[in-house]
């Protein structure tokens, strides 16, 4: 194998209809808005737009047939967003979803490459 460095995978697991619609991005912007309490803040910290970000949202919502996020405007209290009962429940399915998905690729990942990995780990050895 070339280098030192033992090579591994990578997965990306999206949910989708006829487009894709729901993924890691929108999951973390959800979780960024629970956090913050606003939409443009959990953009600005995942380096997003506001409008990309709202698009994001409104492209899930619409597959799904449900709200994601609840948006209040200013007044007062200046306004921001919440992510909906529905929002947080599909969140956690898909990090569910996301981890068991994980952990069997990973079984099936040592079982199916175990050679090379092992011979990585001699290979290793072998030098120190």
């Amino acid at each position: 194998m070339k280098g030192q460095e033992a090579f591994n995978y990578t997965l990306n697991l999206k949910l989708r209809t006829n487009r894709i619609f729901f993924g890691p991005g929108v999951v973390e912007l959800l979780q960024r808005i629970t956090q913050t309490g606003s939409l443009n803040t959990a953009a600005k910290q995942m380096r997003m737009s506001y409008n990309k970000a709202w698009r994001m949202i409104k492209k899930a919502e619409e597959e799904l047939g449900y709200p994601l996020v609840n948006k209040s405007v200013g007044g007062s209290n200046g306004g921001g967003s919440t992510v909906t009962e529905q929002g947080k429940q599909l969140t956690a399915k898909f990090l569910l979803f996301q981890k068991k998905t994980y952990q069997i690729t990973n079984h099936y990942f040592s079982e199916i490459f175990s050679d090379e990995l092992n011979s990585k780990d001699t290979k290793l050895e072998e030098r120190e």
